[in-house]
């Protein structure tokens, strides 16, 4: 197995929490220093996780909002 880089991790969690329902359709991700927080990693770290998330088209991002789930999932 390849290893991993931190944010790479962020995303599968995060990923593993949308898709399980804790997250739901619609919700607000914690933001960026919340998230850093809870990982133990850097706020850039976690931006680059929740842009691996958009990528997978699971979020969508607000300018001065925040991160939501998209609704309906992919």
């Amino acid at each position: 197995m390849a290893a991993q880089y931190e944010w790479q991790r962020i995303a599968d969690d995060l990923e593993t929490q949308i898709r399980s329902g804790k997250i739901p359709p619609g919700g607000r991700l914690e933001n960026e220093r919340a998230l850093a927080d809870v990982y133990g990693v850097s706020a850039g770290t976690v931006r680059r996780a929740v842009r691996e998330l958009r990528e997978r088209g699971l979020v969508e991002t607000l300018p001065a909002k925040g991160s939501y789930v998209v609704d309906p999932l992919p």
